[in-house]
């Protein structure tokens, strides 16, 4: 049987997807031990607590106030994003669990940033959160699909994961989705959007004759 194409989710379902997702991270980090906030995280440098402190950050940020912000940071995007993790970063965790909570509904997004960029980071900073913590996760099949696609068409550059699986076929091996032509990366759908977006992580398993191009390609 040939893998299945992802569809296309429109911005409604996408922003309530996004939502619960929020919503479910704040539950599962009420009553996190304190010491477990300093754990490293997925994304390199930054804490459990300083990616719950990006979420929060990106939740808050209108079109308007992302222009302002890259013009005092001179468009340094990394240089943004740690000022927006300093700023929302609250000295007592929880406290920024709390904002988290109270921003789960919200739906902005930056100029010209496509609806999907809200889903790729409400999936993949939850998994940048929870592997390292030890917390499970099941997130719905389309999202993970239609994320891994805007992923596998975005430069790196902009976040996304492009250039690490041109000349592949990424085929989610639970979901039957495939994506791209070449040599195969198989694995579950979630694992190949992880690796895609630059993680790694010794339970990411992928198989197949292009897996070994993949993984070397997340550095």
């Amino acid at each position: 049987m040939n893998p299945m194409t992802p569809m296309t989710l429109n911005a409604s379902t996408v922003w309530s997807i996004v939502h619960a997702e929020r919503a479910q991270l704040v539950s599962d980090l009420r009553g996190l031990p304190a010491e477990a906030w300093s754990t490293p995280s997925l994304c390199a440098g930054w804490t459990v607590h300083d990616v719950l402190a990006h979420l929060l950050d990106t939740a808050k940020t209108s079109r308007l106030r992302f222009v302002r912000r890259m013009i005092a940071a001179r468009f340094d995007f990394d240089g943004d994003n740690a000022a927006g993790v300093a700023a929302e970063r609250r000295d007592d965790p929880p406290a920024t669990l709390d904002a988290m909570d109270a921003a789960t509904g919200l739906t902005l997004t930056p100029p010209a940033a496509r609806v999907a960029t809200r889903l790729v980071e409400a999936i993949v900073h939850g998994e940048d959160i929870r592997r390292p913590l030890g917390i499970a996760a099941t997130y719905p099949p389309a999202a993970v699909a239609s994320a891994l696609a805007y992923q596998a068409r975005t430069a790196a550059s902009l976040q996304g994961g492009r250039e690490r699986v041109q000349g592949l076929r990424l085929v989610a091996t639970d979901t039957g989705v495939g994506i791209g032509d070449g040599p195969e990366a198989r694995g579950r759908a979630i694992d190949l959007l992880l690796v895609t977006s630059g993680r790694r992580t010794p339970d990411c398993t992928l198989d197949g004759p292009g897996a070994a191009r993949l993984l070397a390609a997340t550095g």
